[in-house]
């Protein structure tokens, strides 16, 4: 700043002219970030839908199978109901999407009705061929492409599927984790699958939904409940307020310096870790990137949290 002074005073007019197109340069390159993740994140959120509308069409509604969370009580709704699916899915969902603008902000519930939505569609209007009718089969395969779809549209920033959002709140609400909360919620939907269906087709549904559970698991690489981030940056400092005002979530700095790396020692600086859900993770890496595209990441799953602020406050809109 001094360096920047000194110029100035030297010749004001230049100084002026090189800090405007400064500014215009980092507006533009944020821009430019954000408009290549917002990209991505469509890109995703398509193929999620996709993927789950074909695991959907081709392998579970022609079998009258179902699946876990909200996906599976749209599934037994129309079929003891004789509704549409896709009415149901939207239905089913709106309390979730209201719940995840609530915790997750704006972008969060946009991209949700953007996935939901795009589901119901394509199920109303795509009509994919029936692969097979073998329960096996039907149960890995339909649980593969509905886990991929879910997973997928988690990588995009949303989802297609309401119950991970009513986990989380309920975990900062009780001493429930998220895992816990799921595995409640859906052993309340396999039974009333098994007394509804047959028994034999909630445990075939029960296999569906372990194989896209671990298939959701597979896509977002493995991401637990919880995501601890460390960030190592000349420019902690911006990270750091984008962190704490913009994010809202709280945030430990660390006194350290780099070791040895491509420009050789560095000096000291502030590292900066923080605890996040993992539905806040492409949000996360978008806004350092858009800081410092340079930036030293890394992020690592938790299992628990206890105190701070992750659990107190809903993600800043």
């Amino acid at each position: 700043m001094q360096r920047f002074n000194y110029f100035q005073k030297m010749n004001p007019q230049t100084s002026i002219t090189e800090e405007t197109r400064y500014r215009h340069a980092k507006k533009m390159r944020r821009k430019k970030i954000f408009s290549i993740r917002a990209a991505k994140d469509v890109m995703f959120l398509t193929a999620g839908i996709f993927s789950a509308g074909f695991g959907l069409e081709s392998f579970l509604l022609p079998n009258k199978f179902t699946d876990g969370g909200v996906t599976g009580i749209s599934l037994l709704l129309s079929e003891t109901t004789g509704g549409s699916l896709s009415l149901f899915i939207i239905v089913v969902n709106i309390p979730f999407v209201f719940l995840g603008y609530k915790q997750m902000g704006k972008w969060f519930a946009l991209k949700t009705i953007f996935a939901i939505c795009g589901l119901a569609a394509c199920i109303a209007f795509i009509h994919y061929p029936v692969i097979t009718s073998d329960k096996l089969l039907v149960a890995v395969f339909g649980g593969f492409f509905l886990g991929a779809g879910i997973g997928l549209a988690v990588r995009g920033g949303g989802v297609l599927d309401g119950t991970e959002i009513l986990a989380i709140y309920i975990s900062k609400k009780t001493s429930l984790s998220v895992g816990d909360t799921i595995l409640v919620f859906n052993i309340i939907i396999f039974s009333v699958a098994a007394y509804i269906l047959s028994i034999e087709t909630a445990l075939y549904s029960i296999l569906t939904y372990f194989a896209a559970s671990r298939t959701l698991d597979f896509f977002i690489e493995g991401i637990e409940e919880y995501i601890g981030v460390t960030i190592v940056s000349p420019k902690s400092e911006e990270i750091y307020d984008m962190v704490t005002r913009k994010l809202g979530r709280g945030i430990t700095v660390y006194k350290g310096k780099r070791g040895y790396g491509k420009k050789g020692h560095a000096p000291e600086m502030n590292i900066l870790f923080t605890v996040i859900t993992r539905l806040e993770i492409s949000r996360l890496r978008t806004e350092v990137d858009a800081i410092d595209p340079h930036a030293f990441v890394i992020t690592h799953s938790i299992k628990e949290t206890r105190g701070g602020m992750i659990k107190k406050r809903p993600l800043a809109h």
